[in-house]
């Protein structure tokens, strides 16, 4: 079967996300930019869930989270930030810290609206509270 396939056709396809969670983390992979789509709006039925799967692909996310970060769509931004990001490993977390300090020291104004600033600074607090442990 295609996993493209089985992609979600819309924010309520939940039968799509349970059909995604049987597949391994290799085919699932392939597949990450399509997932990331889906936490454009963490409002919507199936962000979290997706959230759940695409958590298990721990390391093999972070280019894609430096992607959406880099998309000046600042909506899209706040939600990897609350969710995904929130949710990841310290150690991965690390490797984003670059992105997290750019938006942090000189934000978009877009940026500056959506409060990506507050939730940074939260993220770096963890980081930095987990390293001094």
């Amino acid at each position: 079967m295609d996993i493209r396939a089985c992609l979600p056709r819309d924010k309520f396809d939940y039968e799509a996300v349970r059909k995604l969670s049987e597949f391994s983390d290799v085919e699932l992979k392939v597949i990450i930019p399509e997932l990331m789509e889906w936490l454009q709006d963490g409002n919507w039925p199936i962000s979290k869930p997706v959230e759940d799967i695409l958590l298990r692909l721990g390391e093999d996310l972070v280019p894609h989270i430096k992607d959406v970060l880099q998309t000046q769509d600042s909506t899209w931004e706040y939600f990897i930030l609350v969710g995904l990001i929130d949710r990841l490993p310290v150690s991965h977390l690390s490797m984003l810290r670059s992105d997290l300090v750019r938006i942090l020291e000189s934000p978009t104004h877009d940026e500056i609206l959506e409060g990506l600033h507050e939730v940074i600074f939260e993220l770096l607090e963890k980081m930095k509270e987990t390293n001094e442990r």
